[in-house]
């Protein structure tokens, strides 16, 4: 067994922890740019209570509030003039993975010739004058924290890609289950969903590893229990704690071994359907993904499908592999995620486009099974209406 492990940044978890904000930034510099969506009334106490610890701890705080839902270039060329203008030396990404995305291509805009969109992950690299980047997560989905990874779209064009690179791992990530509280329960849903993806597709990975999947099989396990209690009640502390763990357990499995498929997808349809969460795009596809790719990897299908449905414990791999595919649509209906494209609205003249440019990231080549573009296409029709 050949392994190769890199997780920089230093993970402070657990409840109260926001009171740390300031001081984990101070170690980084005194003038720092937060950056989050527009404030609405959930973030306002919390996002207060961060100015407050900044200030105290002797950080001037400047605000960009101009993240968007699937950030694009614009949005980030934005936050990154105002951290230039500002002369900023640190970004804290406060929110959910939009938020925090959004940050750290701000630290690689601010600092870089040209715009963020130059340094995607086969493009240029970011230096080291790439700014450092502490992430408070308010949401249990991205694993954006703990990864090297920034996503945005390229509006003109509908492509979404990413930065990809370790200079941009945050430095700090502050991850506190009581900021979850107040999140509501379709975005709950969406970015749960996003946590039970990032381990599972970490999981089957062709390049994965032992690491990657002893935290995918944990965070599998924490989303199928406390997944459902958090949706029925959102104030449940303890599933919203054992939530925010099974995301950055997803959020270190990415960083170490990737994604696939249903990424690869999920990735192209906000390109050209902004208005889809991230969340959403993956669990339109990831039914078909299912039936296209169970028998490629029986083991590690066999491995979901006890743990969504405890009832296949005692079949052999090969049939419990094949009865994941059932066990992962009841769970989407079980947690509000059954949706089409056609419930999406999205609309269906767009799934040829999409399925062109599924293989524009490398993901797909990570599945067990590679799929053509045209198998693609079948998915994504299949996948139109439920």
């Amino acid at each position: 067994m050949k392994l190769n492990y890199y997780q920089p940044t230093e993970i402070r978890f657990g409840r109260g922890r926001l009171g740390e904000l300031g001081m984990a930034t101070a170690a980084f510099g005194k003038n720092a740019l937060i950056v989050t969506v527009p404030v609405f009334k959930e973030i306002e106490d919390p996002l207060n209570r961060a100015r407050e610890s900044l200030e105290k701890a002797g950080v001037h705080v400047s605000h960009y509030a101009g993240v968007v839902p699937n950030p694009t270039v614009e949005s980030v060329d934005a936050g990154a003039q105002m951290a230039r203008s500002n002369k900023v030396d640190v970004v804290i990404g406060f929110g959910g993975g939009s938020s925090m995305d959004t940050a750290k291509a701000i630290a690689v805009g601010a600092t870089h010739p040209g715009t963020a969109w130059d340094y995607l992950f086969f493009k240029k690299e970011p230096g080291p004058q790439t700014l450092p980047v502490i992430a408070m997560t308010t949401t249990s989905g991205t694993g954006s924290h703990v990864t090297q990874v920034s996503v945005m779209t390229e509006s003109a064009s509908h492509t979404k890609s990413a930065i990809y690179h370790s200079r941009i791992f945050p430095k700090v990530a502050i991850v506190d289950p009581e900021l979850m509280l107040t999140v509501p329960r379709h975005i709950t849903a969406c970015t749960g969903f996003d946590v039970l993806a990032h381990a599972f597709e970490s999981f089957i990975h062709v390049g994965g590893n032992a690491y990657a999947d002893t935290l995918a099989v944990e965070a599998m396990g924490l989303v199928r229990r406390h997944l459902p209690a958090a949706l029925k009640w959102g104030g449940d502390l303890e599933a919203r704690e054992k939530m925010a763990w099974a995301d950055t357990l997803g959020g270190l499995c990415i960083a170490t071994a990737g994604v696939t498929l249903p990424h690869g997808i999920g990735m192209t349809i906000g390109g050209f359907a902004p208005h889809v969460t991230h969340g959403q795009a993956l669990a339109a596809v990831y039914p078909e993904f299912m039936r296209f790719t169970w028998s490629s990897a029986i083991s590690k299908f066999a491995r979901l499908g006890r743990i969504l449905d405890p009832t296949l414990k005692k079949p052999a791999d090969a049939e419990a592999a094949e009865g994941s595919c059932a066990a992962m649509d009841a769970f989407l209906k079980e947690i509000g995620m059954w949706v089409s494209f056609e419930s999406l609205k999205v609309d269906r003249s767009l799934l040829p486009l999409i399925a062109d440019n599924s293989r524009v990231l490398p993901d797909y080549k990570n599945n067990p099974r590679i799929a053509e573009r045209d198998e693609i296409f079948t998915m994504l029709e299949a996948s139109y209406r439920r």
